[in-house]
C-alpha cells in the first residue's frame, strides 16, 4: 500500500453514495416491512456495510449502474442481516426484484440517496477552507450534480463528474483521468475517496491517484489501502498534515 502524503494532497476527489450521501434507511426498512422483513434502521445501516465488500467484489466486471446491479446489492444487504442465513434464496431474489424499480426508478436515484452523512457539510468546509479543490467523482445515472443541488452540497465543489454524462464508469481509468486534466490536477497530489475498493481504490490507483475507503465498522481491515470511518476523520487527517 503506497502511503498518502497528507500534507501534498491539494485535490480531493470524492464519490456520493455512501461517502457524502446515504440512502433513506428509514424508507427502505418500510418498504422490507411490506415484504415481510422486519429490521430496525440501525441493523439496516449495519448489514449495508457489511455487504459493500461482497458487492464491490461482485461488481468489478459489469456496471454498477443496471438494475439487476442494483438487485444484486440489495440481495447481498438482506443476507447480512441477522436473520439473512434464515431467508431462502429464492424469497431474497422475488423481493429485491420487486423492490429494486421501486426504491431506485431509472433515472430517479435522489429518493433513495438522500441522506446528507453526518458531519458531511462541515468536513467539506473545512476542507475548502483550508485550500483544496474538490470534485464529485461518481459512477450514477445522470443524477449526481441534481442530488448535491438540492442537498446543499454542490457549491463546496469545483466540478461534478457523473459516470453516465461522462461516459466511463469507476473503476475505469478514464474517468479520473478527465477530471485531472480538466483541473489541472497533479495525480500525486490527488486523493479519492469512495466506498468500493474494487470501483473506487483500484480505479483511482489505474488513474495514478492515491486513494482511500470510508470503513465506518471495519470491514475493509484485510484490503491494503487507507481507511477513515467518514469524511469528518479524513479531513482532520488533511488539515492535521
Amino acid at each position: 500500500m503506497r502511503p498518502i502524503p497528507f500534507a501534498d494532497i491539494d485535490t480531493v476527489f470524492l464519490d456520493v453514495g455512501n461517502t457524502l450521501i446515504t440512502m433513506d434507511f428509514v424508507w427502505v426498512r418500510e418498504k422490507l416491512a411490506a415484504q415481510g422483513i422486519h429490521c430496525d434502521v440501525s441493523t439496516l445501516h449495519r448489514a449495508e456495510a457489511a455487504a459493500r465488500p461482497l458487492v464491490s467484489e461482485g461488481l468489478m466486471r459489469r456496471s454498477t449502474e443496471t438494475e439487476d446491479a442494483f438487485s444484486f446489492y440489495l440481495e447481498t444487504v438482506l443476507q447480512c442481516l441477522p436473520n439473512g442465513s434464515a431467508l431462502r434464496p429464492s424469497q431474497i431474489r422475488r423481493i429485491c426484484r420487486d423492490l429494486a424499480p421501486v426504491l431506485r426508478p431509472a433515472g430517479q436515484a435522489e429518493r433513495l440517496w438522500s441522506c446528507v452523512i453526518r458531519g458531511v457539510p462541515e468536513a467539506l468546509a473545512s476542507l475548502r477552507k483550508a485550500g483544496l479543490k474538490l470534485a464529485a467523482v461518481s459512477n450514477s445515472d445522470g443524477t449526481v450534480e441534481g442530488i448535491l443541488i438540492r442537498r446543499n452540497l454542490r457549491s463546496y465543489f469545483t466540478a461534478v463528474y457523473d459516470s453516465r454524462i461522462v461516459g466511463f464508469e469507476k473503476p475505469d481509468p478514464r474517468i479520473f483521468l478527465r477530471a485531472l486534466k480538466e483541473l489541472d490536477a497533479d495525480p500525486e497530489h490527488t486523493l479519492h475517496v469512495g466506498d468500493l475498493y474494487h470501483i473506487d481504490v483500484k480505479g483511482a490507483r489505474a488513474a495514478g491517484l492515491h486513494s482511500a475507503l470510508i470503513d465506518p465498522f471495519d470491514d475493509w481491515v484485510k484490503f491494503d489501502c487507507e481507511r477513515v470511518k467518514d469524511l469528518s476523520e479524513l479531513s482532520r487527517k488533511i488539515l492535521k498534515a
